[in-house]
């Protein structure tokens, strides 16, 4: 198994990673100012379900292959890309009914299934982790120890458990200045376009972005 020197070293440059906020974090926080905090968490959920996918993807041997194809990491960041600014859009539309359902029986509800989905499309199309776990995963890996696989997908879970607490604090965060927002109505407003203006600006950055090969 992973010897605990290279745990926690793996573990030390996965927190770097994580404290700088990238398309899963200001994705949570967009959800927590545009719907509270229930979906903020239900969307960190989603999020650390789609970036163990990528660990799947990874130890199973699809992830040097989306590294070495510009191809097929370009097509597969622009889908992440259009979805955030799908999810943008939609939001902005939305804005005004955030404070209406608010009036009438508190934080406008939403599917968790459906918020959890949310959460899982852009935590699997995170340009970020995914050349984050097909680049560096794979030197933490002693392979003279056998179970290759099963060495990604526990160093995989390292990093999952930190972003599962850092994007939690995030939201929660986010969620607690919404409350703010709350107790006026053209702030609770502006919540709604706050939020989708920066999920399609954050799907722009994630177009635009990244390798150029």
């Amino acid at each position: 198994m992973v010897s605990t020197d290279r745990l926690l070293a793996f573990a030390a440059l996965s927190l770097l990673l994580i404290v700088i906020p990238g398309p899963s974090v200001l994705f949570v926080v967009g959800r927590a100012l545009a719907h509270g905090r229930r979906a903020a968490l239900t969307t960190v959920a989603g999020n650390t379900l789609g970036a163990y996918v990528l660990v799947a993807a990874v130890a199973l041997g699809i992830g040097p292959v989306v590294e070495r194809s510009a191809l097929l990491f370009t097509a597969l960041k622009l889908a992440g890309a259009a979805y955030l600014v799908h999810l943008g859009v939609r939001t902005w539309r939305q804005r005004g009914s955030l404070r209406a359902a608010l009036t009438r029986s508190g934080p406008p509800e939403r599917s968790g299934l459906r918020t959890l989905g949310e959460g899982f499309a852009v935590g699997v199309a995170n340009p970020k982790t995914m050349v984050f776990f097909a680049a560096v995963l794979p030197q933490f890996v002693d392979r003279a120890q056998g179970r290759v696989p099963l060495q990604m997908l526990l160093l995989g879970l390292v990093f999952n458990v930190l972003a599962l607490v850092s994007d939690s604090v995030w939201g929660l965060a986010a969620s607690a200045a919404r409350g703010w927002f709350a107790r006026s109505p053209r702030r609770l407003s502006a919540v709604g376009g706050v939020g989708g203006l920066t999920m399609i600006g954050l799907g722009m950055a994630v177009a635009v972005t990244g390798r150029k090969d």
